[in-house]
C-alpha cells in the first residue's frame, strides 16, 4: 500500500497539485480573517469592555493580525464595505482551491479530461466542499471547547485528538467519494480517509503553537515573515497528507500490477 502511494505520487504529480491547493488555501486565509473581525466588530459595538476582553483572550492567539488587534482594539469595526469585499474574496479563493482539489483527486483516479465533470459541476462541488470543511471546523471547534472547559488533563487531550480524527476522517470520506468524477463507493475511500484523518488531528494537535511560537520567537522585523512561512507551510501539509490519503485509496484500490479499471463519472450522465 505504501509504495503504491509513493508510486502514485510520483505518477500523478501530486505534490504540485498539493501546491496549488495549499496556495489558494493560504489566499483565502487573510479574506476570512477579514470577515471575521469585521463581524466580531458589529458583535462588540458598544460593548469596549467584552471587545477588550475577547482581544486579550482569544484574538491575542490568531496568528499574524493577534498582537495587532491586541494592542489596537479599537481597530475593530463593523463595516459593510470591507465584510463583502472579504467575503468575496474568501469565496473566490475558497473555490479556486476546491476546484484544484477536484483536478487532483481526478488525476489520482486516472479519470480521462473528457470525461471529468462540467463547470458548473465542478463549480457546485466546490460549494458543497466549503460547506462540509466549514461545518467541520465547527464541530472541531465545539469539540474543543467541551474538552476545556471540563478540565481534562492528559485524558482530554487524547479525547480530542480521537474526536478530531473521526470528524476529519468523516469529512476526507466524503471529499474522496464526492470530489471527483470517478464513482467510488465508500469502502473505497475510508482507508485513506482513516490515515489522513489521525494525521491531520496530530498536526492539528502542534500546529498552532508552531505558528504561534515561530512569531514570538522571531524578531519584531522578521515576525510576520516566520509566521506567513509557518502559515503556508502548515496548509501545504494539509494538503499533501488530503491527497497521500486519496493515493492511498487508489493503490489499495488497484494494486501495483494489477489491471486498471475504467472510472466512471460522477456527475450523474
Amino acid at each position: 500500500m505504501t509504495v503504491g502511494a509513493l508510486d502514485g505520487f510520483r505518477v500523478h504529480q501530486t505534490s504540485n497539485s498539493a501546491a496549488l491547493v495549499a496556495y489558494f488555501g493560504f489566499i483565502s486565509v487573510f479574506p476570512l480573517f477579514l470577515v471575521f473581525t469585521t463581524i466580531l466588530g458589529y458583535v462588540l459595538e458598544g460593548d469596549e469592555e467584552l471587545r477588550d476582553e475577547v482581544v486579550d483572550s482569544a484574538l491575542a492567539r490568531l496568528p499574524i493580525i493577534g498582537d495587532k488587534l491586541a494592542s489596537s482594539p479599537e481597530a475593530i469595526k463593523g463595516s459593510a464595505v470591507a465584510l463583502v469585499v472579504g467575503l468575496l474574496l474568501a469565496l473566490w479563493s475558497g473555490l479556486k482551491a476546491f476546484v484544484a482539489l477536484q483536478s487532483a483527486l481526478d488525476n489520482t483516479n486516472e479519470v480521462p479530461i473528457d470525461d471529468r465533470a462540467s463547470f458548473i459541476v465542478v463549480r457546485g462541488r466546490a460549494l458543497l466542499g466549503i460547506a462540509i470543511i466549514g461545518g467541520a471546523q465547527i464541530a472541531t471547534a465545539i469539540l474543543t471547547g467541551v474538552v476545556t472547559s471540563a478540565g481534562f488533563a492528559g485524558i482530554g487531550k487524547v479525547l480530542l485528538v480521537l474526536a478530531a480524527a473521526g470528524v476529519n476522517a468523516v469529512v476526507l470520506a466524503f471529499t474522496y467519494r464526492f470530489l471527483t468524477s470517478a464513482t467510488l463507493t465508500w469502502r473505497a475511500v475510508w482507508p485513506g480517509a482513516i490515515v489522513a484523518g489521525i494525521l491531520f488531528a496530530c498536526l492539528q494537535l502542534v500546529g498552532t503553537s508552531i505558528i504561534t511560537r515561530s512569531q514570538q520567537n522571531a524578531s519584531s522585523v522578521y515576525g510576520d515573515f516566520a509566521t506567513v512561512i509557518a502559515l503556508l507551510g502548515w496548509l501545504a501539509l494539509h494538503a499533501t497528507i488530503a491527497l497521500l490519503g486519496a493515493e492511498i485509496n487508489r493503490s489499495v484500490a488497484n494494486p501495483i500490477g494489477s489491471p486498471e479499471p475504467r472510472m466512471e463519472r460522477n456527475d450523474g450522465s
